[in-house]
């Protein structure tokens, strides 16, 4: 055979030649930031080692975990949010809903995410590590970061938009930021995403967009447009330590919710798969 590998072989070529995995997902640990709208994480071992022991001298430990769907490095399905009673695509969320599952837009029915991602750094656009509490990201914002990184988000694929928020993880107060508000995308700027055809996008807050000081999350004009209006997905609380400062401005990208049938979000682990 000639001439450059294809399909498989071209995959399975360009992992031999290696890449570089960077996890873009927060650890889920017990007392780590969650939204108000969302009940909490919680680990704890319901089984130790010693409780039962083996004839042969071996032991088991395990756990139970509780969780919102909505915590921690998460996706939102598309029946997530309606608007005036209805989902995306103009279906009655009263109806999907019956009987305590969704039985359209659950976060069952996405699909795996393999494809190019692009990310945009709106703090080093400002020449800052952290954009400021509250600050509201403009489309213009959103187009200058795609200039000056050379990229522009394409159809189908992920757009990933660093604030430096993940910063304040550690500090649930500071982080979630009821009093200071967090910065985040604005509705010109969800819609300069909308123009792009991307299938999802996310961010390092809580969510995703904008939320004024002493506001909290009780409008979120940005999830209707995106989520509703759009049917593109939302990414929440990721971690781009591995990405902000590097010249790495689009990437493979990997994510896989799990198939929680029916459910309107769930946790998720986003890989970046960079050349080395």
């Amino acid at each position: 055979m000639t001439g450059s590998p294809a399909g498989p072989d071209r995959l399975l070529a360009a992992l031999a030649s290696g890449v570089e995995v960077v996890d873009l997902a927060q650890p889920l640990a017990n007392g780590m930031p969650c939204s108000p709208n969302h009940p909490g994480f919680r680990m704890a071992l319901a089984r130790r080692h010693g409780d039962a022991v083996r004839a042969d001298g071996g032991s088991s430990a395990s756990e139970i975990i509780t969780t919102g769907g909505h915590v921690g490095t998460h996706i939102d399905a598309l029946s997530h949010v309606s608007q005036n009673g209805l989902l995306h695509g103009g279906l009655d969320s009263a109806e999907a809903q019956r009987g305590g599952v969704f039985s359209v837009h659950g976060i069952d029915t996405v699909e795996p995410m393999v494809c190019r991602a692009t990310f945009l750094d709106i703090a080093a656009l400002h020449g800052t590590d952290c954009l400021p509490a509250g600050h509201g990201i403009t489309a213009a914002e959103m187009a200058a970061a795609a200039r000056r990184a050379g990229v522009e988000p394409g159809a189908g694929e992920v757009c990933l938009i660093n604030t430096g928020w993940s910063r304040w993880w550690n500090d649930p107060q500071a982080y979630l930021g009821f009093d200071t508000g967090v910065p985040g995308v604005t509705p010109d700027a969800a819609r300069w995403l909308v123009e792009r055809g991307i299938r999802a996008a996310g961010t390092d807050t809580t969510a995703f967009e904008q939320i004024p000081a002493g506001r909290g999350h009780t409008i979120m004009p940005v999830h209707r447009i995106m989520l509703v209006d759009a049917g593109i997905h939302i990414v929440e609380n990721m971690r781009f330590d591995g990405l902000a400062g590097r010249a790495a401005v689009e990437f493979g990208f990997v994510l896989a919710p799990l198939r929680i049938v029916g459910g309107t979000g769930s946790p998720v682990r986003p890989l970046a798969l960079l050349s080395r």
